[in-house]
């Protein structure tokens, strides 16, 4: 049951953020932009945060060998993916007109969320899947969070490249629904195949998972600055991201 109910959670987060773009379709440019920047700062808040208070020592706690290494490996990976992808990640829309799907940030960006969604397979009990009998130190809700907070200003940014790009309502739709399946498809791939992981790879994954989110919450906080000064508002947003991250399971 816990993996329907995060399926839909995880769906509605993308729905959410399509939702907004419709919403704010009747404000200016400028106003979407503001709502798409102070998303981010708070899910960049809130991801670094809980990066650093929960899933590192956690991961450590495990004791995995060399475990840094696979953290640094994510990192790299969002690094490249973010070559591809343009940026949108962190809020980057370079869109022109024209109606063409653009095939290879698509792709960029279900990679990295099919990747994410395979940790969400450790269950509440820090088991994997329901095959598996690895007990891992693991705030899966907490991860789910994360995801979920990141998904939404992610989803708002799609929306909009593929509004400005002139795609008809229901291609827009369709674009955003198959991005929206991504990162339960990787949550399922987990739980499938879980039997034929161990805790050290499954930890080894989610390393790789915490790599990338350092990478993409690092960069929406040193973004999030216009003439290297901090806007309160966006200041406000990352600090209450933190927080939030922080109150949880204390």
């Amino acid at each position: 049951m816990e993996i329907w109910i995060n399926t839909l959670l995880l769906i509605l987060a993308v729905v959410t953020g399509g939702l907004i773009v419709t919403i704010l379709a009747k404000v200016t440019s400028v106003k979407q932009s503001k709502v798409i920047k102070l998303l981010l700062s708070f899910s960049g808040g809130f991801l670094l945060a809980i990066a650093f208070h929960h899933f590192l020592p956690e991961l450590y706690h495990n004791h995995i060998p060399n475990i840094g290494l696979f953290v640094i490996l994510g990192f790299i990976i969002q690094l490249l993916l973010e070559f591809f992808s343009g940026g949108i990640e962190h809020g980057h829309v370079h869109a022109h007109k024209g109606n063409k799907l653009p095939y290879v940030m698509l792709l960029s960006l279900s990679i990295h969320s099919f990747i994410e969604g395979i940790p969400l397979a450790i269950n509440s009990a820090g088991e994997i899947s329901h095959h598996g009998h690895d007990h891992l130190y693991f705030s899966s809700e907490s991860y789910l969070l994360g995801i979920i907070l990141h998904q939404i200003p992610v989803a708002v940014a799609l929306m909009t490249l593929l509004k400005v790009s002139e795609f008809s309502s229901l291609k827009s739709w369709i674009v955003l629904m198959i991005f929206a399946l991504m990162t339960p498809l990787g949550m399922f791939f987990g739980f499938f195949f879980g039997e034929h992981f161990n805790g050290y790879l499954m930890q080894n994954i989610l390393a790789i998972v915490i790599g990338m989110f350092l990478h993409i919450s690092t960069t929406i906080i040193f973004e999030s600055t216009e003439n290297h000064k901090f806007n309160l508002l966006k200041l406000i947003s990352i600090l209450v991201g933190i927080m939030l991250a922080i109150s949880i399971n204390l």
